[in-house]
């Protein structure tokens, strides 16, 4: 029997963002996504965002798995209005069927049928602001479409997708850094700005219908967890994405530009660990990096599965309050949630908590 899924406790409820690391493999673990694939899956990806109002933070579609950062926001105050409903409807629905179901809202509208309103909304509204949605229709729309175009039936994805609860902040950074490195450590490249199915690569390269302001959006987000998040200026981009490359444990000399695709057999066998700058890692106080220690650029360069296996990740008051919301999860005998992350998570130990303490394949 499957255990649920571990959810926020405060998801939707408290006007507070809940961050998750979602992660799911191609069956069999084949690597099957070539470029179109890659693009496609893209392309329901944000379709998904403008629909649901959740929040691509950063992504990275590798040849057989992706991983998504997704904060998912809570319904407005007030609700969703009309409008909005509408513009969401835009986002993954053709233009004949919106201009349908405004139609129909209008005319409920004009004979006040309240209920009829309420009944539109909640066809479509029940799909937002929902991470088991938000996955459970990106998952279906890229597979019938795969399908289509490979002539083949059934299930393309392993297993039911695994997600992570992430903390904003110093958790969130981590692993929005830990995803957009996922083509370095493959040996595809020797830098994540090359690599242009991933939020980095689509921030540095433009991306395509402008969705690299969109990514570049979703890094200030992560990196900088602003409290007003419908006020933020693109300008401070260039400060993050300085930040950002040195808590990837990148030199920053590069300038920004198109990116390219280099993953071919030639540069798989070139690219080499990640390039670290320890005079500008050490310029500031702080490093202004994401951990203080210099250890954490090895960190993210290893497999690191308290990152997909976690449960909980973030600081130990965090993972202890997500404890108490689950308490019913573990037996009394466990005191409290929090536990030091071993192996290769060590760097991040007394920083980053678990709340599963894993003892196999660390």
């Amino acid at each position: 029997m499957r255990k649920a899924r571990w959810l926020a406790e405060w998801a939707g409820k408290q006007g507070k963002p809940a961050i998750y690391h979602c992660i799911s493999r191609v069956v069999d673990r084949r690597f099957v996504f070539g470029d179109a694939e890659r693009e496609a899956f893209r392309m329901f990806m944000r379709m998904q965002e403008n629909f649901t109002g959740c929040r691509v933070l950063t992504y990275c579609v590798m040849s057989n798995h992706f991983h998504i950062l997704l904060e998912v926001l809570p319904v407005p105050d007030g609700g969703i209005s009309d409008e909005l409903l509408l513009k969401r409807l835009a986002g993954l629905y053709s233009e004949a069927f919106v201009d349908g179901v405004a139609q129909e809202m209008e005319s409920a509208r004009k004979d006040v049928d309240e209920a009829m309103v309420a009944e539109i909304h909640a066809r479509f509204t029940y799909r937002m602001h929902d991470l088991s949605e938000f996955m459970k229709t990106l998952l279906q729309r890229f597979t019938r479409w795969f399908n289509r175009e490979h002539n083949r039936r059934g299930t393309l994805w392993e297993e039911r997708y695994k997600s992570v609860i992430v903390e904003s902040g110093v958790a969130a950074r981590t692993i929005a850094a830990y995803i957009d490195l996922n083509p370095v450590r493959a040996g595809m490249v020797s830098d994540p700005a090359d690599y242009r199915w991933s939020g980095y690569g689509e921030a540095i390269g433009g991306g395509m219908k402008g969705n690299g302001k969109k990514s570049r959006m979703g890094l200030i987000l992560a990196v900088k967890n602003p409290e007003s998040r419908d006020q933020i200026a693109m300008d401070s981009w260039k400060d993050v994405s300085r930040i950002y490359r040195r808590a990837m444990g990148m030199a920053l000399g590069r300038k920004p530009g198109k990116t390219q695709d280099f993953e071919t057999q030639d540069t798989r066998k070139k690219a080499h660990a990640v390039t670290k700058n320890t005079e500008e890692m050490l310029e500031s106080e702080d490093n202004e990096t994401v951990l203080p220690d210099l250890g954490m650029a090895g960190m993210l360069m290893k497999r690191v599965r308290y990152f997909t296996d976690g449960a909980v990740i973030g600081s130990k008051g965090f993972v202890n309050e997500a404890f108490v919301g689950a308490r019913e999860r573990f037996t009394e005998r466990r005191k409290d949630g929090a536990r030091r992350m071993r192996g290769s998570g060590a760097p991040a130990a007394g920083t980053l908590w678990s709340i599963r303490d894993l003892r196999v394949g660390i």
